[in-house]
């Protein structure tokens, strides 16, 4: 998938716990699991700006394109 989430590497620089993540933004752990691992095929704008406002960062420091590579051709 060419979109990556790397919602862990924000945590980890604002020394945060997932847990708490999820409670500040009012979701499930479980959800916020679900797209910590990439297993969500999308992502509420209000989520995402919830998640900004509480790690203070932007939707680039969390969510990557990175194109898929072209070995078939």
């Amino acid at each position: 998938m060419p979109i990556i989430v790397n919602l862990d590497v924000m945590l980890a620089r604002r020394k945060m716990r997932s847990k708490e993540l999820a409670s500040r933004i009012g979701i499930t752990e479980a959800n916020l699991s679900l797209l910590k691992n990439g297993k969500v095929k999308g992502i509420r704008f209000a989520t995402l700006e919830a998640i900004c406002e509480a790690l203070e960062c932007q939707p680039g420091d969390i969510l990557v394109y990175e194109p898929e590579s072209r070995a078939t051709e």
